[in-house]
């Protein structure tokens, strides 16, 4: 399969400060491939590089085969970019704002008001197409936001921070609009602080950390190597078994935090915790009201690589230890 995006230690300093440290990865044609990140990692800086919106220090990006620096222009009409905050003209229509945006990327006067009206009706603003969008809901604004970075059908689309502060339906909404058009053929470049996003919608995500790339591999593939997260969560009825004091001492516990009504206790052998729980509740006359291991989660690997904490007790932060990282390398 042919790459949509090369980088090759790609790097960028800001006076003496390493932004972004000689990385290396590629994007295959035709998948959707997720970019996560603390903030200050580097995230922002590489994709304002990768659209040239940012000139690097040293390295090579190449789109499609093009290099980025001495073909700027040739590459420019083959992406689209979706920013974080959504750069809609709220003085104009919604139809208006498409047709601006046509006439910025060059589409043929012919097709302009073709691609508009296919787009306000796949995502759903046809209706709408005569409204000013100062009257929008922040969700509408976004889904417009998405049909002006596509106007002009590009092969690669950026997405920066999607879905931010939406509702659960506008947010599953443009999921879905995500999803379609990586399957008419689009290649997906997702930069999200939203790691169940990630997880959703990636075939393949990259974490960066101090600048660094720590980790590039499919989801599945990210949290089966990190044993160390699985848990087992277990709720207790009653006020009284809101502490649960003495599980974080349980044998094989290297984690324990609370996530609602429940304690999540991370361990590397979730089996052999099951009977030990059992008998914690019944030696503090306690009744469990659910009991479910679970694998890692994206986002307890996410923490892992980048330094965060999983829980509020644990034998490596304890330690001083720090957290693993390099899992999966750059591909």
């Amino acid at each position: 399969m042919n790459n949509a995006i090369e980088v090759e230690n790609l790097t960028k300093y800001y006076d003496k400060f390493l932004a972004v440290d000689h990385i290396n990865f590629t994007v295959k044609q035709g998948e959707i491939f997720g970019f996560l990140g603390p903030n200050g990692a580097g995230k922002t800086t590489t994709q304002r590089m990768l659209t040239t919106l940012l000139t690097p220090s040293e390295g090579t990006i190449r789109i499609f085969g093009r290099d980025l620096r001495s073909e700027s222009w040739a590459v420019k009409r083959q992406i689209g970019l979706v920013p974080e905050e959504s750069n809609v003209y709220p003085e104009l229509t919604a139809w208006d704002n498409l047709m601006f945006t046509a006439s910025i990327y060059r589409v043929p006067h012919g097709e302009r008001a073709k691609h508009a009206q296919e787009l306000l009706e796949t995502f759903g603003l046809w209706e709408k197409r005569a409204v000013k969008t100062e009257n929008f809901s922040k969700g509408m604004r976004r889904r417009l936001s998405i049909a002006m970075a596509i106007i002009h059908k590009p092969s690669l689309l950026f997405l920066d921070e999607p879905t931010p502060g939406l509702d659960a339906q506008s947010i599953h909404s443009i999921w879905e609009l995500i999803r379609r058009m990586n399957a008419e053929g689009t290649t997906i470049f997702l930069s999200t602080h939203q790691i169940e996003e990630a997880n959703q919608l990636c075939g393949r995500v990259a974490i960066i950390s101090h600048g660094k790339i720590a980790a590039i591999d499919t989801p599945e593939r990210l949290k089966a190597n990190f044993r160390r997260a699985q848990s087992v969560e277990v709720a207790f009825e009653g006020e009284v078994a809101e502490k649960s004091p003495g599980l974080e001492s349980l044998p094989g516990v290297t984690t324990q935090s609370k996530v609602g009504d429940k304690m999540r206790l991370y361990t590397e052998d979730p089996s052999a915790l099951l009977p030990r729980l059992i008998q914690y509740a019944e030696s503090q006359s306690l009744r469990i009201v659910s009991l479910n291991m679970l694998g890692p989660s994206l986002e307890d690997v996410f923490l892992e690589i980048t330094g965060g904490q999983m829980g509020v007790v644990g034998n490596e932060s304890q330690e001083g230890k720090p957290a693993r990282r390099g899992m999966g390398g750059s591909k």
